[in-house]
């Protein structure tokens, strides 16, 4: 994939991984935050972002993975303000509202399940 200065682009973040039970494995979704502007193609696979001053604790290069071509709004696109990243691009999401609960009878025991957005 090839940014030119200029153009905008979406930076991936993930969130942190919590407490996983019964020793699941799984990969959290990755998202992306605020369209923002190359500066400088430092290589051929890296290049300079414009971020903005709260975010001066992450390194303005980037790799082209990490990067993504800025189409117009979409739903994955999660407005930075609203997240505190660290320096390792990752955030911790919080529970919107709980959906659903749920008790699954078994013979000897009731397993409680709850559904949060």
């Amino acid at each position: 994939m090839a940014f030119h200065i200029g153009d905008k682009a979406l930076l991936k973040v993930s969130p942190m991984k919590g407490v996983m039970r019964f020793a699941k494995k799984g990969k959290l979704s990755p998202r992306y935050i605020s369209p923002f502007e190359i500066l400088d193609c430092v290589g051929p696979m890296a290049n300079r972002l414009s971020l903005p001053p709260s975010l001066s604790g992450v390194h303005l290069v980037f790799h082209v993975s990490i990067l993504k071509k800025y189409h117009g709004d979409r739903d994955y696109i999660i407005k930075w303000e609203s997240v505190l990243l660290d320096k390792d691009l990752q955030y911790e999401e919080e529970p919107v509202a709980i959906l659903d609960r749920d008790v699954r009878k078994l013979r000897t025991k009731e397993i409680k399940s709850m559904k949060v957005q």
